[in-house]
C-alpha cells in the first residue's frame, strides 16, 4: 500500500517536470493553453525534438533558426523555422503539423 505522502511527491513531481516541458515549449513561442495535459506536453516535446534532429541532420544551426521566444528573424533557410502552434490549434492538429514539417525538412537537401 502506498502512503499518502509518497502519492503527493509524484504528484508534485509530475506538476514540476510538466512546468519545465511548458517553460521550454514556451521559450520557443509554442502557444500553451494551460489545458494541455503532461501527456499532451510530452507529446509536443518529442515532437519538437524529432523536428530539430531532423533540421540538425540537414545542416541548419538551430541557434539561428528558432529564435528566442519563437521569433525567427532570419533563418538561414525556411523549411529549418520551427513551425508555431496556433492560438486555436489542437494538440493533435499541432502534432500532425511538426511530423508534416519534420517529413518536409528530411526531404530537404543537406547544407554543405
Amino acid at each position: 500500500m502506498t502512503h499518502p505522502n509518497e502519492d503527493r511527491t509524484g504528484i508534485d513531481d509530475l506538476q514540476r517536470v510538466s512546468g519545465e516541458v511548458a517553460n521550454r515549449l514556451e521559450s520557443l513561442g509554442i502557444a500553451l493553453s494551460g489545458s494541455e495535459s503532461a501527456e499532451d506536453l510530452a507529446r509536443i516535446l518529442e515532437a519538437v525534438e524529432r523536428f530539430e534532429r531532423a533540421v540538425e541532420t540537414r545542416g541548419g544551426d538551430l541557434m539561428v533558426d528558432e529564435g528566442p521566444g519563437g521569433e525567427t528573424r532570419e533563418p538561414d533557410d525556411m523549411h529549418f523555422a520551427l513551425p508555431l502552434r496556433r492560438a486555436d490549434e489542437s494538440v493533435g492538429r499541432y502534432l500532425e503539423r511538426l511530423s508534416l514539417a519534420r517529413d518536409n525538412v528530411l526531404l530537404h537537401p543537406p547544407k554543405p
